[in-house]
C-alpha cells in the first residue's frame, strides 16, 4: 500500500452510538450478534492514514475506540502509525465518550490533539471527567470552525461542515476530507435532508465518496416512539431523494451509523434487495477508500 497511495480513509465502525448488538435488546434483531461474535459491529467511525508520514487520525471517539485505534495504528504491519489527532462531530455518546480511554486510568496518552467546535470545547471543559483529560494534559483541545479547512499535511486536509442535528449540548458537524486525488464526506448524524444548505445533491456533486446517515431503514422501526424527536432521514426516503441523480453520483453514497433495528445490520440480504439496485451501498467495516 505504501507504494500505491499516501493517504486513505478506512471504515472502523458502522453502527449507531450503542453498537450492535444493542445494550438491553433481547429482540430477534440482536439475537445473531449476542450468539455469534462474528456478527457484532462497532460504532460508526472513520480512520485517516498518511502512510508516507506514519500518521493516523480518528473521526469520532467511540465507545469502541480501544479496538478501533489498535486496528488503525497497526494497519501497516511493517510500521505502526502514530495517532496524530481526533476530530469530533458532536456530543452524543457514540461520538466522543471514547476520549475517556486517553486518560490516566487507561492509556495515559500525552497531548493528543482533539479538534472540536467552540460549543463542544465548552461542553468538555464544563463537565468531568472530560475536563480532567485537558487539565492533566492527556488531550489538547483545538477549536475548529465550519467552512475553515485544517491542513494535516501536504496531501491531506479536513474541513468541518455544519450539519443540522439535535443540539442538546453542542452543534454538529460533518467532515469533508480532501486527499491527493479524491474528496470524501463523513456525515453520520443528521436531521432531515430538507434542512441542508447547500442541498445534499449539490454536496454529492463535489465529492467522490459520501458516508451518510443511515440510522433507520424506515420509520416502521420506531414502534411507540415519536419520530419527530429523532428525525434521522430513513434510508428509504434518502433513496427516493437520490433516485433522480445520475448513476455515478448515487454510487458515491455509503450509508453508515445503523441502528440495531435496521435490517441493513441484522438482515443484510433483505436490505440489499432494496438498496443495491439503486447503486447506493452500505458501509462495511474494513472498507478502504483511497484519497
Amino acid at each position: 500500500m505504501a507504494n500505491e497511495v499516501h493517504v486513505a480513509a478506512i471504515v472502523l465502525g458502522i453502527t449507531q452510538d450503542a453498537g450492535y448488538p444493542h445494550v438491553g435488546c433481547v429482540r430477534p434483531c440482536c439475537w445473531p450478534a449476542w450468539r455469534r461474535a462474528a456478527a457484532r459491529r462497532h460504532v460508526a467511525c472513520l480512520g485517516l492514514v498518511d502512510v508516507a508520514r506514519g500518521l493516523c487520525w480518528l473521526l469520532d471517539a467511540t465507545p469502541d475506540m480501544p479496538s478501533q485505534l489498535h486496528y488503525l495504528v497497526h494497519l501497516m504491519p511493517w510500521a505502526p502509525l502514530r495517532l496524530a489527532g481526533i476530530f469530533l462531530t458532536h456530543a452524543h455518546i457514540g461520538h466522543y465518550t471514547g476520549l475517556i480511554y486517553l486518560g490516566r486510568e487507561a492509556w495515559g496518552a500525552r497531548n493528543v490533539p482533539v479538534y472540536v467546535t467552540p460549543c463542544m470545547k465548552a461542553f468538555l471543559m464544563a463537565n468531568e471527567p472530560w475536563r480532567q483529560l485537558a487539565v492533566d494534559g492527556h488531550v489538547e483541545l483545538h477549536e475548529i470552525v465550519p467552512g475553515h479547512p485544517i491542513c494535516l499535511g501536504k496531501s491531506l486536509r479536513i474541513t468541518p461542515l455544519a450539519v443540522p442535528h439535535r443540539a442538546e449540548h453542542t452543534e454538529t458537524v460533518g467532515f469533508l476530507v480532501t486527499g491527493e486525488n479524491r474528496r470524501l464526506l463523513y456525515a453520520p448524524d443528521t436531521d432531515a435532508w430538507a434542512h441542508w444548505s447547500p442541498p445534499l445533491e449539490a454536496v454529492l456533486e463535489q465529492v467522490h465518496v459520501a458516508f451518510l446517515d443511515g440510522t433507520f431503514f424506515s420509520q416502521d422501526e420506531l414502534v411507540g416512539r415519536d419520530f419527530s424527536e429523532i428525525p434521522h432521514p430513513p434510508i428509504v426516503e434518502t433513496l427516493r431523494r437520490l433516485r433522480a441523480l445520475p448513476a455515478d453520483v448515487r454510487a458515491r453514497v455509503r450509508f453508515i451509523h445503523f441502528n440495531h433495528t435496521n435490517p441493513v445490520v441484522h438482515c443484510p440480504f433483505f436490505a440489499r434487495r432494496i438498496v443495491a439496485p439503486t447503486g447506493v451501498r452500505a458501509a462495511v467495516e474494513g472498507e478502504l477508500v483511497l484519497l
